[in-house]
């Protein structure tokens, strides 16, 4: 019996000796953190844009008739007073012809009337005729002298259309389509214009701002007027039609007097030189404006998580535990996104390993940097 016991006891000691142990809790994960700063960065907006010389001008014929030359090819350059088309000058010669004939009988109708006068003259003085025929004489010169300056008048609009025949640039610059050949008939009635004439030495570009946009836009500039402000305004660039940026930076120079009632913007203006007349009328692009940020937030993006449509960034909280906090994004500028609400100067987040986190984990904070701008 005694030896029955002994051997119970020793297998109830075996069983305790082989039971397995509790394992060991893992060490929280080491994770890279950094401090939230507040700093002044600059973002860009860019706005769909169209360019137009800073002169653009409707070929249109003022006389009408027949298109006997043309004297330029499309898109070629003109200077101001150099000729382009001619209209078929042979009535409008007629005319002034005619109109120089008539003043000429105009002239000798004033002059027998002069001579009528000379002759009555002394006949009146001697009372052999009465002063009636004198003074029906003095009228008929009165009549002949406006006849001479109605056909004046008449031989200047003869000269005037005839100079009319002969259609010369009014100013310098790039011929655009013609939209007439020689021999057409033209007249100043037709709905559409010869050609148009762009002065692109300078081109203007235009492009709108929402209504919060033209507000935010203006209110970081000093002044009391949008004159004033204009003065103000940093320089901004074009982007072309293929993303490239135009070599020369352009100025804003005027702001429409109203917002458009249907789409709710107002028009800016930029001025840009182009000597080398690489921009041309029609052409599109952008205008990207800068926006300076003052006291801003700066997170690095590859510190934030996206879902949906929220951006999350994990805030070290009290005890090394991480809290997912949303966070409101006025900007970017870089690699960084520049922070209004969700998270403030001081914080610390953590810039990596977000697949080993969820809401309240614990984790060995691993400082790399002070400063996420240079991040």
């Amino acid at each position: 019996m005694k030896t029955i016991y002994l051997a119970l006891v020793a297998l109830t000691l075996y069983s305790c000796s082989t039971k397995p142990q509790t394992a060991a809790a893992p060490p929280p994960p080491s994770l890279p953190v950094a401090t939230i700063i507040a700093g002044t960065d600059t973002t860009y907006q860019e706005y769909p844009a169209s360019v137009e010389g800073a002169i653009n001008v409707e070929i249109r014929p003022q006389v009408s008739g027949s298109l006997d030359k043309v004297f330029v090819d499309e898109g070629a350059f003109v200077n101001a007073g150099q000729p382009i088309f001619k209209i078929n000058d042979q009535p409008y010669r007629a005319a002034l012809s005619n109109a120089v004939a008539s003043q000429h009988a105009a002239e000798g109708a004033l002059a027998n009337a002069q001579l009528e006068i000379d002759k009555l003259t002394p006949l009146v003085q001697n009372k052999v005729v009465s002063d009636y025929q004198l003074k029906t004489a003095k009228a008929a010169w009165d009549v002949a002298k406006a006849n001479i300056e109605q056909a004046k008048a008449n031989v200047s609009t003869a000269q005037i259309n005839l100079g009319y025949t002969l259609i010369k640039a009014p100013v310098s610059g790039y011929i655009g389509r013609l939209l007439k050949k020689q021999g057409s008939l033209v007249a100043p009635a037709d709905a559409e214009a010869l050609t148009l004439l762009s002065d692109v030495h300078n081109v203007h570009v235009y492009f709108a701002l929402g209504e919060q946009d033209f507000v935010s836009f203006k209110e970081q500039y000093p002044g009391q007027t949008l004159k004033d402000k204009l003065k103000q305004l940093p320089s901004v660039s074009l982007l072309l039609a293929d993303n490239s940026q135009y070599t020369q930076q352009g100025k804003i120079d005027m702001i429409d007097g109203q917002f458009d009632k249907n789409t709710g913007a107002i028009t800016l203006r930029a001025s840009f030189p182009n000597a080398q007349g690489l921009l041309r009328s029609g052409n599109t692009g952008k205008i990207r404006l800068s926006l300076q940020h003052k006291d801003a937030l700066i997170v690095p993006q590859s510190a934030t998580v996206e879902m949906q449509d929220k951006v999350f960034v994990f805030a070290l909280a009290d005890s090394n535990k991480v809290k997912k906090q949303a966070i409101t994004i006025v900007g970017k500028s870089g690699n960084n996104y520049l922070v209004k609400d969700g998270v403030k100067a001081g914080d610390q987040i953590v810039l990596s390993g977000f697949d080993r986190l969820q809401e309240g984990t614990v984790i060995q904070p691993k400082k790399v940097s002070d400063n996420l701008a240079k991040n």
